[in-house]
């Protein structure tokens, strides 16, 4: 696990070493190298606990997991390709150049996979199905997403993924009929097809994400809400059987529940 310093990665920590099949064998993170408090503490079933990287591979870890942030990320995906690990990143803000980088470092036709997805959580994965089936029926459409006071990047990976794949579905959307912004942002931001993304960041809140669609007559409401960080963990785990089994790039949680 790499990041199992931050609320996530304790949480897969837990959730690996509650796992049945699935053995952790190494938990790295900087907080631990820049003595961050707890240094050096174990946690349940880590054999390792430091914030160096090679400690995976003499670990003898198998698949790692990313919760960090998108550089940190890419450079463990390259020391992992180069030392034989699989990878499972849940690290937003990749973008198109970073998503090609772990192509090259993945090669389909190479030994190792690596799983990329925005959302672990199954909920969060159906509503973007549920998303994309429905926009060729409706007209206009507008995505709310609220997350904790914590995460720093706006839109979040999902919003923005949920935007692209309706986009991909329909490409018949009506024109924003706002001509001046009052306050500058209201209107939020402009995702792919110009379907228009609203942020909300407090206190309470771990992810929750609305997409709203509208039509003549009829508007029609999806929600998905992770209540607690617990939700992500099925599919957390399962990427991880998964991966081993695919080489190359899978990007979303779809082809792992979806065979």
């Amino acid at each position: 696990m790499i990041g199992a310093a931050g609320r996530m990665g304790a949480a897969v920590c837990e959730a690996l070493t509650g796992s049945s099949d699935l053995e952790l064998v190494a938990a790295v993170d900087p907080a631990w190298a820049a003595g961050a408090p707890g240094s050096g503490a174990e946690l349940p079933g880590v054999a390792v606990q430091s914030g160096d990287i090679a400690l995976v591979a003499e670990a003898g870890a198998v698949v790692a997991v990313d919760f960090t942030v998108a550089a940190a990320a890419l450079e463990s995906a390259a020391w992992c390709a180069a030392h034989g690990v699989h990878m499972v990143i849940g690290t937003t803000g990749l973008g198109e150049a970073g998503v090609g980088r772990l192509s090259e470092l993945f090669p389909p036709d190479g030994a190792l996979g690596c799983v990329i997805a925005a959302n672990f959580a199954i909920g969060a994965v159906l509503l973007m199905r549920f998303a994309e089936m429905a926009s060729p029926w409706f007209d206009t459409a507008e995505i709310i997403e609220l997350h904790h006071d914590a995460k720093v990047d706006a839109p979040s990976g999902t919003a923005i993924t949920t935007a692209e794949r309706m986009a991909a579905a329909s490409d018949e959307w009506g024109a924003d009929p706002t001509e001046s912004e009052v306050l500058g942002g209201a209107r939020g931001g402009r995702g792919a097809g110009g379907i228009r993304i609203h942020s909300v960041r407090m206190r309470g809140m771990v992810a929750h994400q609305e997409v709203i669609l509208g039509t003549s007559g009829q508007t029609l409401t999806i929600r998905h809400d992770s209540i607690d960080r617990g939700s992500f963990m099925p599919g957390v785990l399962a990427a991880v059987r998964f991966v081993v089994s695919r080489p190359g790039v899978t990007v979303g949680l779809e082809p792992v529940l979806f065979k």
